[in-house]
């Protein structure tokens, strides 16, 4: 079976090759500090060799609760945020139908929510669930993140509602930790179906868990395929395997390079709309992994051809700080041909007869060649198709090059701690019991302003 490939010809050209093979062997270095459990944050490595350890029992496990909420819902909400919602939404977008919602099956509509405070959108959601048998898959560690318990609460009370509290707990799942915290203290009440994240596995990382297989499962597609992406993958960018074969290895080195030339901006490109979402969780896992102590990459995005309407100016001539990282996709799932037409008003009649994909495939070429030609590095990941396996070898991939990358250029890339700041300011604002000094100086500064 193939796999997913990297492309980093057109990068090579903005450095020295010497300084290629300098970066190699940090990043080799890197790499072996985290197999030996030796880097920084390394009490979260657990998903380091996550997928070679998932058996088949679990994903069974995965699969019954699955069929069970596919059984009894129409709609499943996920309520989460960050990790614990991005991972899902990215596989299930790009497996779907682009008009999933027309589908005659009985598959459940999948849902996110607890991603965000919007009053709006909560109260839409509450709405179109109301004649709806619905279900929740509450997606926290602590069970006290604001977006998600918020959400939770009026979901809950809704299902409660409109099913009964006895049959609500059927299509209620939990998962969260092993033993503390109020989501894991509300599920052993209620007595939701639970499954746990593991305390060494971040949120970010945490697609191949429970939190992403069983949205996934629910969603209809194969977590046994998807595992098994990662399970290869793990393989193929294993820290025994030579710099020159190790495509995780060589995109950490790449885009370590082209940091340290004043690429500070890296836009992953995508050439299928299916991927939008792969590159929001993308976004995600680096730059809450490398941004901090004042240095990473910024994580951007782009959806072209349609972007190259809006963006490709400034990509094509502005400031010499960025690079791109292009998913293309080898072979689609679905064949359409450019029908000829006699009055040629539009002067296509040269492209009659070629497929869509094909006119998609130089777009992308061309527009390659005219952005490095412009002074953007260009790396290419070749994706063979958009299905289960290959997915979960592009999750992986992308996961072990992260943690990699983070390590070569010295910080934890497991952590977060920036993102406390904003919840200290909101929970002052709302004056949450225990934040009464921080309300008071908070006010005083808002006042002074």
């Amino acid at each position: 079976m193939n796999h997913i490939e990297l492309d980093i010809s057109q990068a090579l050209c903005f450095f020295h090759h010497e300084d290629l093979s300098t970066i190699g062997q940090k990043v080799k270095l890197a790499h072996m500090s985290m197999e030996q459990g030796i880097c920084k944050g390394n009490d979260f490595l657990g998903w380091l060799h996550l997928p070679s350890s998932i058996t088949e029992d679990f994903l069974n496990q995965i699969q019954q609760t699955a069929n069970v909420l596919r059984k009894e819902c129409e709609a499943i909400v996920i309520a989460g945020i960050g990790g614990s919602y991005l991972g899902a939404k990215a596989v299930i977008e790009a497996l779907s139908n682009s008009f999933a919602w027309l589908r005659k099956d009985n598959t459940p509509t999948i849902l996110f929510a607890g991603n965000n405070i919007s009053e709006d959108y909560l109260a839409e959601l509450c709405d179109y669930l109301r004649d709806k048998r619905f279900g929740v898959i509450n997606i926290s560690k602590s069970g006290t993140t604001t977006e998600t318990a918020l959400t939770f609460r009026l979901l809950k009370k809704q299902c409660e509602d409109q099913r009964g509290k006895e049959e609500a707990r059927k299509v209620i799942v939990a998962i969260t930790d092993a033993v503390k915290g109020a989501a894991r203290k509300a599920a052993d009440i209620e007595g939701y179906t639970t499954f746990v994240i593991p305390d060494n596995v971040g949120g970010r990382f945490s697609v191949l868990t429970p939190v992403g297989l069983l949205p996934i499962a629910c969603a209809g597609f194969d977590i046994c395929q998807l595992v098994k992406g990662a399970q290869d993958m793990e393989k193929e960018c294993s820290v025994d395997v030579p710099f020159d074969d190790n495509i995780a290895q060589q995109y950490a080195a790449i885009r370590q390079l082209l940091y340290a030339e004043g690429k500070k901006i890296e836009i992953l490109v995508n050439y299928q709309p299916k991927l939008h979402y792969i590159a929001e969780w993308w976004k995600q896992l680096y730059g809450e992994s490398e941004g901090k102590e004042g240095k990473g990459l910024f994580p951007a995005s782009c959806d072209f051809t349609t972007d190259l309407h809006s963006m490709g100016q400034w990509i094509q001539e502005g400031e010499r700080s960025i690079f791109e990282t292009v998913i293309s996709v080898e072979q689609p799932n679905r064949e359409l041909h450019f029908p000829s037409d006699e009055a040629n008003l539009d002067g296509l009649n040269f492209l009659a007869g070629k497929r869509i994909d094909e006119v998609n495939k130089m777009a992308e070429l061309g527009t390659r060649l005219a952005h490095v030609d412009g002074g953007v590095p260009n790396i290419r990941i070749t994706v063979p198709k958009l299905n289960e396996y290959y997915v979960g070898e592009l999750l992986y991939f992308f996961e072990i090059a992260c943690g990699i990358s983070g390590n070569v250029l010295g910080v934890n890339p497991f952590n977060q701690p920036g993102v406390e700041a904003y919840k200290r300011n909101m929970f002052a604002l709302l004056d949450k019991p225990g934040y009464e000094k921080e309300s008071k100086e908070i006010k005083e500064r808002i006042s002074f302003s």
